[in-house]
């Protein structure tokens, strides 16, 4: 359990926001799954919420299960950050995240993400206002600076905790790293040791139950945000709870699991945004669900042109059928082709990160 301001978490393990990814289709498959504390919304910017467009409007898409939420907005302007957190507010959500962390240019050359680390005191009295403006609990996501040259997140997080955030989660890694390089622990400890009440949740390459031990202990942050890893494993948040209660690691899901998740997660897409464009967005998403299914060229080369519900039914169904030359006689992958366990930056056990890793490429062409 964890607390946010006025927020009761059930869990102190958080879904963190990635551009693109973390909509409503792929919150609601996690949520079905158990054990997420807290969801977070795509980054939105916060202009574009308070034009009323629709595209903002579909990026903060809920619903009644999608519960507790918080939305992260973007922006550099304090009476737009300030008037969007109110209408937020109005709106029901359960808590408003800055980003302060967002590496990406587009994002950072309007003064906002990542741009905010440089200008604390400009950044401290723009949380201020937001704080003062509403009763829900106001976050933010930030690194630990712009480049190893200037290490800003302590000093920063004690201006925000002054200013009345209620709790900061704090990325590994500066602005200049992206989303490479090893996630720095010690600089998450320093942010932890930085702050007098608030929680500070720790970020970065936590793929696997042993990782967010790793995270916890090294760094004494209150709870875990988690991005990338939820996609390599949606059953994550599950994993991590039985882990660091028990001791023992939990089976990895079966083959067929996966298939029946991405399946579902496909049903959500088509849902919420439509047949045409939800296929079109499952084009990413089926790849992060097939990098644990062993072979799956076969998979990802048709997947990724998907146009219809139909057209992957067909996809699957010939996949299957390719996949059996990897299997035993007990239906099982041979050894060989079984996937390796999954990388973890800072943990010297770990197995090297993979070439082209996904990592999230900004805001969305929803926006």
């Amino acid at each position: 359990m964890m607390r946010i301001g006025s927020l009761h978490l059930a869990t102190n393990l958080a879904l963190a926001p990635l551009a693109g990814y973390t909509n409503l289709p792929f919150r609601l498959v996690l949520r079905g799954l158990g054990s997420l504390g807290l969801a977070t919304t795509d980054l939105v910017n916060a202009r574009s919420l308070l034009e009323r467009r629709d595209k903002a409007f579909k990026l903060i898409e809920t619903h009644p299960s999608d519960t507790p939420l918080a939305v992260q907005l973007f922006g550099s302007v304090p009476e737009e950050m300030r008037d969007a957190a109110k209408l937020l507010e109005t709106w029901g959500v359960a808590a408003v995240d800055i980003n302060m962390g967002c590496p990406v240019r587009k994002v950072c050359q309007v003064g906002g993400g990542s741009a905010m680390l440089v200008d604390l005191k400009k950044t401290a009295s723009l949380v201020k206002g937001m704080v003062e403006a509403v009763k829900i609990p106001v976050t933010a996501k930030m690194r630990l600076g712009w480049d190893a040259d200037n290490i800003t997140a302590p000093e920063l997080a004690q201006a925000l905790e002054d200013a009345g955030v209620s709790a900061i989660t704090i990325h590994g890694r500066t602005r200049e790293q992206g989303f490479g390089g090893t996630v720095n622990l010690a600089g998450i400890r320093a942010v932890v040791q930085a702050v007098r009440a608030i929680p500070v949740i720790g970020n970065g390459d936590i793929t696997t139950p042993q990782a967010a031990k790793q995270m916890l202990d090294e760094t004494d942050c209150a709870g875990l945000s988690i991005g990338r890893g939820a996609f390599y494993n949606p059953w994550i948040f599950n994993h991590i709870r039985e882990y660091l209660a028990t001791g023992g690691v939990p089976p990895e899901p079966s083959f067929e699991e996966r298939i029946a998740l991405m399946s579902r997660h496909l049903e959500l897409m088509v849902e919420v945004f439509g047949e045409s464009q939800g296929c079109r967005m499952f084009r990413k998403v089926a790849p992060w669900y097939a990098r644990r299914f062993g072979p799956n060229k076969e998979f990802t080369r048709q997947v990724v042109r998907l146009s219809s519900r139909a057209e992957y039914d067909e996809i699957m169904a010939h996949y299957l059928e390719w996949r059996s030359q990897f299997l035993d006689e007990n239906g099982c992958l041979k050894p060989n082709f079984q996937p390796g366990p999954l990388a973890t930056s800072f943990s010297p056990l770990a197995a090297p990160v993979p070439k082209g890793l996904p990592t999230p490429g900004g805001p969305s062409e929803y926006w």
